[in-house]
């Protein structure tokens, strides 16, 4: 029987007092693969490499960023590329990417694989709507993302939806809007805005969430995620963020020794 997001957070895997999500995918890659490519490809070499980051770290949720496998294919992909920008109409490239056949083929693999191999429930981490619409809008032919508002990102949040219910036969426990990046010059697009999403992971029961700078929010929930500072990793501090659960971020350039030792003060 599959858990919820609430019964983890009321008994880490770890056990810890407070459950702990480590989004480490830059520090792993420097670390464990020396600085060599992820193998986004190759979905068992990539459940080896995150497991053994998953053991060392010991993190109460396996956090995938997806954000990063579609950055490396666009980027290894010039068909694609020219598919996305093939017309200039706002959303029409990240439409094309989440509707690209063999992309999806291959992240649906990857994740099933991790889903099978993990021994903690995974998360999609993947860009808000808006903030994924930001990062396909210049295919369009324009940079220019000031007209991106809550009408386009509610549209952008059809298309996610559509892709995420590719998922529906693996066992996620959650599902994690990262709207982190800079100011694109709109108000913050809430949660609630993008109805199309909570529609598909309230039907697949999947727990919903907005990672911001300094919080993480859940759909339906007044639990809520504290950020652990960047500042954790590097110092000798022990004070903790307030909140029901803990999101931080292992610095690319940690010394792993450190690391090691300031994992052991997430008691």
């Amino acid at each position: 029987m599959t858990l919820s997001l609430p019964e983890l957070l009321a008994e880490p895997p770890s056990g810890r007092s407070r459950a702990v999500v480590l989004d480490s995918h830059d520090y792993a890659q420097s670390v464990f693969l020396q600085g060599k490519p992820v193998p986004w490809q190759e979905p068992m070499a990539y459940a080896n490499f995150f497991g053994q980051v998953q053991g060392v770290l010991k993190s109460d949720l396996a956090l995938v960023s997806l954000d990063r496998f579609y950055a490396h294919r666009v980027a290894s992909d010039p068909a694609l590329q020219a598919a996305m920008g093939a017309k200039s109409r706002t959303g029409y490239a990240l439409r094309t990417l989440l509707g690209d056949a063999e992309t999806t083929a291959s992240v649906i693999e990857l994740v099933t694989v991790l889903s099978q191999t993990q021994r903690v429930p995974v998360v999609l981490q993947i860009p808000s709507p808006m903030q994924w619409l930001a990062r396909t809008h210049p295919f369009s032919g324009s940079a220019d993302v000031s007209g991106l508002d809550a009408d386009t990102a509610e549209n952008a949040s059809m298309y996610v939806a559509d892709w995420l219910r590719g998922f529906a036969a693996l066992p996620l426990i959650a599902v994690l809007l990262d709207d982190r990046e800079p100011s694109l010059g709109s108000e913050p697009i809430p949660l609630s805005t993008y109805s199309p999403i909570t529609n598909v992971t309230d039907h697949y029961q999947w727990a919903l969430g907005q990672r911001h700078d300094d919080r993480v929010e859940l759909h339906k929930s007044a639990l809520h995620g504290a950020v652990i500072g960047t500042d954790f990793w590097s110092n000798d501090t022990d004070t903790l963020p307030v909140g029901d659960f803990l999101v931080g971020e292992v610095p690319l350039g940690a010394v792993p020794e450190r690391v090691l030792s300031r994992i052991s003060k997430l008691l």
